[in-house]
């Protein structure tokens, strides 16, 4: 719901007695996107997960020559080893860990203030704790399997930015408003009030829904409306922001303003579709918030019982607290969502399927047991009567 036309003063009147009946409300804004104008910006995160996977390979092939072979390498690594990681290697598996951890430890810094242990923080402490123990190429393959990961979830993330960039661009910048005297005037769409009238040009587009008050032409509304033909407008027509006018002038009287036209809903609605979260990476986020902790706990217990109750020395079951953490690290449990949604994305795009976010890529539904499909022809908006399944298939 939606509400226009209201003063400052009135909208805080407002939006404060929405509140108290337990419900919220805020001022529409005119739909905008992130703007990522740096290089660093666009392109740091997957910059630093490539660096992370080049310095870890290379760290590790440094580490299998010195060694002398594969087995050597793999097996000289760890607390009580004869031969440890050469010293060459370290420092490049240290460079690959600060390039993988460099997104992941805020939030894990967070999470602590919060006292709210997460996965972020629980890949960190298994960071540390492989290091402490020695073992470097863990500690570096887990920091670039995490650091893959949420690259994968800024592609999605910014899947979301670049289509909402396109419909920005429906949107003209301007508006060519009259005034009382007749005089024209160029304003932002964002300051234009509810019934000023305004003028749109051939092969202009609106910038606002408005209802037509004077000149006739044809309207190509596809962008909006999705019809393949253009649309004769005359007096009393609606027109939608983003549309297209044919080779008439459209005197327009603006309905809504420029945060509430239906392009902004549909720029909106697209912003909040591709950013939610699937099922199944809900879900991993619903099981971090309770495995973390627990491992955490457990870990602890690895080292006060022995200590405590049976007077095993501390060092020993410090390590062991350390192998832990590293080992019950859910490598394969964080980046398999990313990964099974950007592939089927990737895939379902390839063969002419576009797909929201990784919310909507589960067709299987809840009555039966079976994938259905609904397919519908194609041949633009339906202006009456209901729509019709053609075709209904059930597959195992």
């Amino acid at each position: 719901m939606s509400v226009a036309g209201l003063a400052p003063e009135d909208q805080g009147r407002l939006i404060e007695a929405i509140g108290r009946t337990g419900m919220r409300a805020r001022p529409i804004e005119p739909a905008q996107v992130p703007h990522e104008s740096t290089w660093w910006a666009r392109r740091g995160r997957l910059a630093l997960t490539a660096t992370s996977g080049i310095l870890t390979s290379a760290a590790f092939a440094v580490h299998v020559l010195i060694a002398g072979g594969l087995t050597s390498a793999i097996g000289s690594e760890g607390l009580g080893h004869a031969e440890a990681a050469p010293l060459a290697a370290r420092f490049l598996y240290l460079l690959a860990i600060a390039a993988g951890i460099y997104f992941v430890l805020p939030k894990a810094l967070f999470a602590v203030r919060r006292v709210r242990p997460d996965m972020n923080l629980l890949m960190v402490i298994a960071v540390l704790g492989a290091v402490t123990i020695d073992e470097w190429f863990e500690a570096a393959t887990v920091s670039f399997l995490f650091s893959l990961s949420l690259t994968l979830e800024s592609w999605s993330i910014g899947r979301a930015r670049r289509a909402i960039e396109k419909l920005l661009d429906l949107a003209p910048a301007v508006v060519r408003v009259v005034g009382s005297d007749g005089a024209i005037q160029e304003l932002r769409p964002e300051t234009v009030p509810v019934d000023s009238r305004f003028i749109v040009r051939p092969g202009e587009r609106m910038p606002l829904d408005g209802e037509v008050l004077a000149g006739t032409s044809d309207v190509n509304q596809a962008p909006i409306t999705g019809e393949s033909l253009p649309v004769l407008k005359g007096p009393g027509s609606l027109v939608f922001a983003g549309s297209m006018n044919g080779q008439g002038v459209l005197e327009i009287r603006s309905t809504k303003l420029s945060g509430d036209t239906t392009l902004a809903r549909i720029i909106r609605l697209v912003s909040e579709a591709q950013q939610k979260k699937s099922p199944s990476e809900q879900w991993v986020d619903r099981f971090a918030r309770h495995y973390t902790p627990a491992v955490m706990a457990l870990a602890l217990l690895v080292i006060v019982v022995p200590v405590l109750m049976w007077g095993q020395p501390l060092d020993r079951w410090l390590y062991q607290a350390l192998v832990l953490l590293v080992i019950a690290c859910p490598c394969a449990l964080v980046i398999s969502t990313p990964v099974s949604v950007v592939a089927a994305i990737a895939a379902a795009a390839r063969h002419g399927v576009l797909i929201k976010g990784g919310a909507y890529g589960n067709p299987r539904e809840t009555q039966g047991d079976g994938l259905r499909q609904n397919r519908h022809a194609d041949g633009g908006q339906a202006r009456g009567g209901a729509s019709e399944c053609s075709e209904r298939a059930y597959r195992d």
